[in-house]
């Protein structure tokens, strides 16, 4: 009998998602006989607690007894039970400085640390994410956050409604005016700002477009690939050598600064690869983004003048063109720039997000799980019996 904790967040600023909703926990455990499912009750999460009772699963405070914990944020250090499996984004694998601590646990209490993040196919394409969602919330925040700014429309906050379907009825009656946007990355963040916007009838226009006309209604263009990198020597672009050389290529995005009102950037970024512009740029006199939805969400990252996540009960900052001060956001003028720097995106519907993560679970890991031997565990198990695994030594400095 393989014994599955459903984890209680306790992150500060409670997350509200869960691993496997209360009908896929019934379903799990119609489906597999072997495996039995027990739920740390919980205040916060998005599903109470007598949902899952109704559903006839067990719960316990004390998961002891179980094989694999299924959180969804990190685990406070003193909650960890030594010797277990537990999933959940630990936010290590860069090296992340606030985390070393729990990194040091890891090693510590002998945990065998399987990151969602960190579960791919064998082609190293992600399995598991909340990425479609915070795609979602992040491209509706954009568009919140500028129709504040300049009093133009009104909508309501991702959180308010509490689900994606009434988040679509609050778009039936509205018209967005003749903005111009530009989106950055790939795969499942962009499905989802691709969504809101094709929702809003924001029409799709390609980036040459984009860069030599101005249009009577409202226009997105997406910027990934060939269209936001080429290599410095010959102005080329390869996916392949791209991800092994990102150091090797320059950033094409200075272009669009001057015709795109609200940056959507869902690109993915790392230390070696250029930023799409730097702080001084904003200065610049026919600098014209007013509104930044940094979905990616790295301080001082692709985005440098996200100066530190903001929350989802407050979730815009200003920055200031002139001084590169944080400012009060919302003010009706160019001197500004708002961004939005929410770093959990998909909490702001909860449920939704849960049952399309639990889905993937599912469908992918759970199956894993039950063989003797795994290439999509191993390749996401960043240490186990005291030990970093070989594919995660590069965090030795970090991790001892």
């Amino acid at each position: 009998m393989l014994r599955i904790g459903l984890l209680r967040e306790r992150k500060k600023l409670p997350d509200e998602r869960v691993a496997f909703t209360p009908q896929q926990c019934a379903f799990l455990k119609a489906k597999y006989p072997g495996i039995k499912i027990i739920v740390e009750p919980s205040p916060t999460r998005c599903f109470t607690d007598a949902s899952y009772i109704a559903e006839g699963i067990e719960m316990s405070a004390d998961l002891s007894n179980c094989d694999v914990l299924l959180g969804i944020k990190e685990v406070p250090v003193d909650h960890l039970i030594p010797g277990k499996t537990y999933f959940f984004f630990s936010h290590t694998k860069k090296k992340q400085p606030y985390n070393q601590p729990l990194m040091h646990a890891f090693i510590e209490k002998h945990i065998r640390m399987i990151d969602y993040e960190c579960l791919t196919h064998a082609d190293e394409q992600r399995i598991l994410g909340f990425g479609l969602y915070a795609g979602i919330v992040g491209a509706h925040n954009g568009l919140l956050t500028f129709g504040k700014k300049f009093g133009l429309y009104e909508l309501p906050a991702a959180h308010a409604v509490r689900s994606y379907k009434e988040l679509l009825s609050a778009y039936h009656h509205l018209k967005i005016p003749n903005v111009k946007i530009v989106m950055t990355g790939s795969g499942k963040v962009a499905s989802g700002v691709l969504d809101v916007l094709t929702e809003l009838d924001i029409e799709s226009v390609e980036p040459n477009d984009f860069l030599t006309h101005q249009y009577e209604y409202p226009v997105f263009t997406h910027l990934k690939g060939a269209n936001i990198y080429a290599r410095k020597d010959n102005n080329l672009f390869h996916r392949d050598d791209f991800h092994a050389n990102p150091e090797a290529y320059k950033c094409l995005f200075s272009s669009y600064v001057n015709q795109a009102d609200i940056l959507m950037n869902g690109i993915y970024w790392e230390h070696k690869i250029a930023r799409l512009f730097e702080k001084d740029d904003i200065k610049r006199n026919d600098w014209r983004i007013n509104v930044i939805s940094d979905i990616t969400c790295d301080v001082d990252g692709s985005v440098p003048i996200n100066i530190g996540s903001s929350t989802i009960a407050d979730p815009v900052y200003g920055i200031n063109r002139s001084t590169l001060q944080r400012t009060t956001p919302f003010q009706n003028t160019k001197d500004t720039i708002d961004i939005m720097a929410v770093d959990n995106l998909p909490n702001e519907l909860p449920c939704d997000a849960s049952q399309y993560f639990g889905v993937h679970l599912e469908k992918y890991i759970l199956p894993e799980l039950l063989k003797e031997q795994s290439d999509i565990l191993k390749r996401a198990t960043i240490c186990e019996n005291g030990r970093l695994t070989k594919k995660y030594e590069y965090l030795s400095d970090y991790a001892y």
